[in-house]
């Protein structure tokens, strides 16, 4: 499916994902990560189970999912990559295009240091595969971690290599890179996360992890774990960075963009919820406590599976798991800054894709060198590794959801949403669009300002 962009004068033609289940494999790509793996079963299980659950969906459909809707609208009925898009679409003389370039900055940020992390997941399967990591003692695996981030050569080379792997995917273009990746390896996800869970359910204990993860527990529903379902239904739809634009602008003509954002939100939840049920029966069998972040995926993990027979295979499938969804959440971050530079400046997709790969090695290096050379090096009190995450996270996203808000609420009129969104003017879309554009107006851009504040720590 060939269209056309406009960038700067220039006229390139440019591929689009040519399949409904290419477009859902690779929406749904861009929003798994590897905070499905760990964060969000275990803000579910320390929040309150179930209840959480409940304030975690209202919340993606009064927050995330508006956004999302709004920025793939915004993408397709552009076609062009997210600083001429809002370029293209607003009206002369407003500056709107610096929501394009604030989702570029947001995800060179997050791709710096998240790609040590990712870096970190493909080194961790080397070493379920030689059986370095393979035991029940923590000492042993904290020590195997903690060598591994300390190295800085070792940091280096590993982050530069999934710059490279991902890179790699982008040369082959939108068609035969993202979408052939993505449509093969999320259904790879599925199929590994059901092998793990079959696992982990036949433990003695596997009561006790179903236990954490779902059983309702409104007593701990408080206005913080409120603000918490708020910010994770807002980021963990992968909006506000400029990736859910640049995938929009791929989509087909008659997708049904709604739909697709819904089958997409349900998807993510379930790969969440499957996470956590291949994960906490297991960390409760062999008496660990539950816990989120590196601390559960490098060091609690491997001493699990150890316990386990067949141990040392499933702990390679779940590192291969861990890559497979972080691998989604790569693409649609450089893809970015690779397609503005190849629509803005002309460029070829490979040159585009070079530099990009050259710019992240170079940025990302000092997020690499956090827990070695650069340990000492700090601003605001926070190493390079943290501050370019709070900077993403905390001001870089959240101002780019409530610009795109604001921009497809008020700026971009009325009219223009409702027929971008209603595909062959299909009356469902059209009464659906005007209760987005109430909650894009008055209720997404408010929400968000207030898990911005939160963040900020302004209360």
């Amino acid at each position: 499916m060939k269209q056309q962009a406009q960038g700067s004068g220039l006229t390139l033609k440019r591929a689009g994902f040519t399949t409904g289940f290419g477009v859902l494999a690779a929406t749904l790509g861009s929003a798994v990560g590897l905070g499905n793996i760990w964060k969000f079963p275990y803000l579910t299980g320390a929040n309150g189970g179930a209840g959480f659950l409940l304030i975690y969906l209202l919340a993606t459909l009064l927050v995330g999912l508006p956004v999302m809707i709004a920025e793939i609208t915004l993408g397709r009925r552009a076609k062009v990559n997210p600083i001429s898009t809002m370029e293209q679409l607003a009206p002369k003389g407003k500056p709107w295009w610096l929501v394009g370039v604030i989702g570029m900055v947001a995800a060179f940020l997050i791709v710096a240091f998240y790609s040590e992390v990712v870096g970190w997941v493909f080194a961790y399967i080397a070493k379920a595969i030689d059986g370095s990591i393979l035991s029940s003692d923590k000492l042993v695996t904290e020590a195997a971690f903690a060598s591994l981030i300390s190295n800085p050569l070792q940091s280096l080379l590993w982050q530069w290599g999934v710059l490279l792997f991902i890179g790699g995917i982008l040369m082959l273009g939108v068609t035969k890179g993202i979408e052939a990746i993505a449509k093969k390896l999320m259904p790879l996800l599925f199929l590994l996360l059901l092998l793990l869970c079959a696992v982990s359910l036949s433990l003695d204990k596997a009561g006790e992890g179903l236990a954490f993860l779902f059983r309702p527990d409104f007593s701990k529903l408080t206005a913080s774990v409120v603000l918490t379902a708020m910010g994770l239904a807002f980021f963990k739809l992968s909006v506000g960075m400029g990736t859910m634009m640049t995938y929009g602008s791929y989509f087909r003509d008659d997708q049904n963009i709604p739909v697709t954002t819904l089958r997409v939100m349900a998807a993510d939840l379930g790969v969440s919820m499957l996470a956590g049920i291949a994960i906490f029966p297991a960390v409760f069998t062999f008496g660990f406590a539950p816990s989120a972040g590196p601390s559960l995926v490098f060091i609690t993990i491997p001493a699990v599976f150890s316990q386990i027979p067949m141990g040392q295979v499933l702990m390679v499938v779940f590192f291969i798991l861990a890559a497979v969804a972080a691998t989604g959440a790569m693409l649609s971050l450089m893809e970015v800054p690779v397609v503005i530079f190849h629509e803005r400046f002309g460029w070829t997709r490979t040159k585009a894709t070079v530099v990009t790969m050259l710019l992240l090695a170079v940025l990302g290096s000092v997020c690499a060198l956090s827990n070695s050379t650069l340990a000492d090096f700090k601003l605001f009190d926070l190493n390079m590794f943290d501050l370019f995450d709070f900077l993403s996270s905390n001001i870089f996203l959240p101002v780019g959801g409530i610009a795109i808000a604001l921009f497809t609420g008020w700026a971009w009129g009325k009219q223009h949403f409702i027929d971008a969104i209603s595909n062959h003017g299909q009356l469902q879309n059209q009464t659906l669009a005007h209760v987005l554009l109430f909650l894009l107006r008055f209720v997404s851009p408010v929400l968000i300002l207030i898990v911005m504040l939160k963040g900020l720590k302004v209360f």
